[in-house]
């Protein structure tokens, strides 16, 4: 295990205890621009993951969700979403995460998802294979899009960039859908309990961290044509032998 990878996964565990301070109490969010909720946690938990990854790394740069950019031209540099979900956590939901990634020369390097309500946690780095809570884990070997359990984002996220007819596809295809959004699909994905993910709308703290986990579980990610992820504002994670029917049906 990598010097990076052991301090983000302590990163990730002490922003999760943060996180879980909150979590399922009465609090008042706030909403960003885009009507998307934000907390105290949210805020706490990024400042504790940045002085913690900086201090031991002071050369990288960070991007973080609610803090913006740090010398991004750095060679290296954090990206990171303090809670993964957020409108699952205020709402009461587990499936929220602490995502912390490492972007290496333009490459995703490692990742770590940590989900505080459910006490586990996800983590790749480069070649060393995927695991969650320290047993290996492997994409889903199902071969058939139609005995395929397939996960989403938000109903409303295909509505708004005009790909509800595509998901409609999908669900008429798929053996069964459900939408357990954000990174607890995509973790699903790599631990091969889903075939695929679908996320309609994200931003690079939401997918790079968890690209690691599904590549070195032997899953891919793409946007929804079928090409490698690289910055695009939507993502697929997908068992290999799965994706082309999933990027099919948004061909069709």
């Amino acid at each position: 295990m990598s010097p990076e990878l052991r301090a983000a996964l302590d990163a990730a565990a002490a922003a999760g205890a943060i996180c879980l301070r909150y979590f399922g109490t009465e609090f008042e969010p706030e909403f960003k621009a885009d009507d998307s909720p934000v907390t105290a946690a949210d805020r706490e938990a990024e400042a504790a993951i940045r002085e913690s990854l900086l201090s031991k790394f002071p050369s990288y740069g960070f991007l973080g969700e609610e803090s913006g950019s740090e010398r991004s031209e750095a060679e290296s540099v954090w990206v990171v979403d303090p809670i993964d979900g957020t409108k699952s956590f205020v709402y009461g939901v587990p499936l929220f995460a602490v995502l912390i990634g490492l972007r290496r020369a333009g490459r995703a390097a490692l990742g770590v998802a940590y989900l505080p309500a459910l006490d586990s946690t996800y983590w790749a780095e480069a070649g060393g294979g995927a695991y969650r809570d320290g047993r290996q884990i492997r994409v889903s070997p199902e071969v058939e899009f139609g005995r395929a359990l397939v996960v989403c984002g938000s109903h409303g996220g295909f509505q708004r960039v005009g790909r509800e007819e595509g998901m409609a596809r999908v669900a008429e295809r798929a053996y069964a859908t459900r939408t357990w959004g954000d990174a607890y699909g995509h973790l699903m994905v790599a631990s091969g309990r889903a075939g695929c993910m679908l996320d309609p709308v994200v931003n690079e703290w939401d997918i790079l961290p968890l690209i690691p986990i599904v590549e070195e579980a032997g899953g891919v990610v793409t946007d929804f044509s079928g090409r490698p992820w690289s910055g695009q504002p939507e993502a697929i994670s997908s068992s290999p032998q799965l994706l082309e029917a999933a990027v099919e049906a948004f061909r069709a």
